[in-house]
């Protein structure tokens, strides 16, 4: 077998390695006019340019930043049909309600698995493009026996990130019986989805799921092997969060309503329950921003993700969810580059992506610009320029 070849990157003008002993001692851990070299898919050195070994190979950055690749810890990929109508609706004075799910559930029933594969395919090439090396999705838009496996199937050829949410909305078949609904999430539906995901998600809020429903699924996931996260408190206050530091869950996804309470008991679980806000979502439906400073003020571990979906975010870009969480939820740049990027990894309960360190995945992105403030200095330009995904130049 031939040797995995190494490459130097090198003349990198700012190097995020999310480590502060290998920096500038920041959260962000910046070496200036730094290099780092690859062997294969793994990370093999970081440090100064003037101080990097040989390598088979260089790549010259010409004084741009490089930045650990963004971590998506939080979309729903595994879907066919458009929702431009509604979206069309809501922006002309609608609000937004969990019912547009529906729309998405049947376009989704009615696709085959090569239509649902293909889209799938699309948006990853179009994440990547954009910096994304890592993402989670979910299952939710079939809520049969059938569809939710199929889509966990499909997704499990793309990402280890696997996540069953057949509690997404209760099924349109199950309209006049959401406790047969939940006992079916629960029994033969959990038991052919288990084997094809990692993690069991709810949507525990009006019109889906309350708190006791969502306790019964997510403990009849953690019973299997599942590892529970939750859509928590994004369209009003309620139990989502509460539940998820109570049940240890990775993540407590959106996070907008939240209480003294809730923020006291997020930065209390830092360490286990990570609050990932999905700013894409209130762009998108107009609705109130989460308030990011509030949770890292008081101690809480935070991510950004972008839970591109075709109903209520419809993006792909983590650059422009940077840009949103600086602009409207209070987070500094580089407070948002973490999130984006090792918060997410945390939010996976993941240690060998979203840092650049020795022994890490080599996940990387080359940023046409010379530090990363410009992620939200300059938002929507194309600024990933270059990306490499387990040690490969991808885009």
């Amino acid at each position: 077998m031939k040797p995995f070849t190494t490459t130097k990157n090198t003349n990198i003008g700012s190097l995020v390695t999310n480590d502060p002993a290998l920096g500038d001692g920041s959260p962000l851990g910046l070496i200036e006019n730094a290099a780092l070299v690859l062997d294969g898919d793994t990370v093999a050195w970081v440090g100064p340019a003037a101080k990097a070994p040989s390598a088979d190979t260089a790549f010259d950055a010409k004084g741009r930043a490089v930045i650990p690749g963004f971590v998506d810890s939080h979309s729903h990929l595994v879907f066919a049909g458009d929702r431009t109508a509604e979206f069309n609706a809501r922006m002309s004075g609608r609000a937004y309600s969990a019912g547009g799910i529906r729309t998405t559930v049947a376009a989704t029933r009615a696709a085959t698995d090569a239509e649902l594969e293909a889209n799938l395919v699309r948006h990853l090439d179009e994440a990547l493009r954009q910096g994304t090396t890592t993402f989670e999705t979910k299952s939710g838009y079939g809520l049969t026996v059938a569809d939710e496996a199929r889509a966990l199937r499909i997704a499990s050829a793309h990402t280890d990130e696997v996540t069953y949410l057949g509690a997404h909305i209760v099924s349109p078949d199950y309209a006049d019986d959401p406790a047969g609904y939940v006992a079916l999430v629960t029994g033969e539906m959990l038991a052919a989805c288990a084997p094809y995901a990692r993690w069991v998600d709810v949507f525990c809020e009006k019109g889906a799921f309350d708190g006791d429903q969502a306790r019964a699924i997510l403990t009849a996931g953690a019973a299997v092997g599942l590892i529970p996260r939750v859509h928590a408190n994004q369209l009003s206050y309620g139990p989502g969060v509460q539940l998820a530091v109570e049940l240890e869950a990775a993540s407590a996804d959106h996070c907008t309503h939240l209480t003294d309470a809730d923020v006291d008991a997020l930065a209390q679980a830092s360490a286990t329950t990570v609050a990932t806000l999905l700013p894409g979502a209130e762009f998108s439906t107009r609705a109130q921003w989460p308030d990011a400073r509030r949770l890292i003020d008081a101690g809480a571990t935070v991510a950004l993700s972008t839970d591109c979906n075709p109903g209520s975010s419809y993006t792909s870009s983590m650059p422009f969810c940077i840009a949103l969480a600086v602009r409207d939820m209070r987070m500094t740049p580089d407070e948002a580059l973490w999130s984006a990027t090792a918060g997410g990894a945390r939010a996976l309960r993941r240690t060998d992506i979203g840092r650049l360190v020795p022994g890490a995945r080599a996940d990387l992105a080359l940023l046409e610009a010379p530090s990363h403030v410009h992620l939200a200095y300059r938002p929507g330009v194309p600024l990933v320029s270059a990306v490499w995904n387990r040690g490969v130049r991808a885009a």
